[in-house]
Parts: C-alpha cells; sequence; structure tokens
C-alpha cells in the first residue's frame, strides 16, 4: 500500500526519549509503530507487523501496527524515532530539517523482528550488529 508517512511526537513518545529511555522495551512499544486507519488495516490483512519502506526503495523498517481513528486513508504515523528517521524523505530544502510531514512510503505486512533502537544503530549506522 502506498502512503504518505507524517512523524510527530507523542507525550510517551517525548516522556521516554526526555527521560533517557531511548533503549527501553517501553521506548520501542512507544515508537516502533505505524499507525493507520482500520480501513486500510484491513486492507493489509490485519497484520500485527508492517514493513513501511522509503520512496527510493533503499531502506526498510519492520514495526508493529495500530488501528486508530486519527489517521486517514492513505496515511500513516509512526512517532518521531529512529524507527521514522530510517525512512522519512532526507532533502531539507535548505531548511536543515529533513520531511517528516507527507513522506511517500510503501507499507506492506511481515514477519520481520521489530528491532530495537539499539540494533538499529548497529545495523544501519555502524556497518553491522
Amino acid at each position: 500500500m502506498e502512503a504518505l508517512l507524517n512523524t510527530g511526537s507523542t507525550i510517551d513518545e517525548g516522556r521516554l526519549a526526555k527521560g533517557g529511555n531511548k533503549y527501553s522495551e517501553d521506548y520501542k512499544l512507544e515508537c516502533a509503530v505505524c499507525w493507520m486507519c482500520a480501513e486500510d488495516y484491513a486492507s493489509l490483512g490485519c497484520p500485527d507487523k508492517v514493513a513501511v519502506t522509503s520512496r527510493d526503495g533503499r531502506y526498510t523498517i519492520a514495526v508493529y501496527s495500530k488501528v486508530t481513528e486519527s489517521v486517514r486513508s492513505g496515511h500513516v504515523f509512526i512517532p518521531r524515532s529512529i524507527w521514522a528517521n530510517v525512512v522519512v524523505e532526507p532533502d531539507t530544502f535548505s531548511t536543515g530539517s529533513p520531511r517528516y510531514k507527507g513522506s511517500p512510503v510503501m507499507v506492506e505486512p511481515t514477519n520481520e523482528e521489530v528491532l530495537s533502537a539499539e540494533e538499529i544503530v548497529l545495523k544501519l549506522y555502524m556497518g553491522g550488529e
């Protein structure tokens, strides 16, 4: 499913991040989540997890799926976090800030493991585990 990715803070994301808990299981359960409407969730077959892939197809991240009425069809939301950062558009348009709103992504069911923040850093940014 093609969708537009929006990211932003949630109360618990902020509480956990500011409290120094970015490597905690609570942080993972709060942030490694793709929120979508019930209609899109059903069209994907009601998966427990989804793979979100960047527009250029270079980066994919597995996250848990979450149904919400606060996201409309064709849009998904991932709380501001390393999981979202893997797939957001890197273009800054000379603002110094990537495109955290409206990044085109592909969303599909997956059985891949949802990695912890530490595992993502090691795998994607440090060249291995």
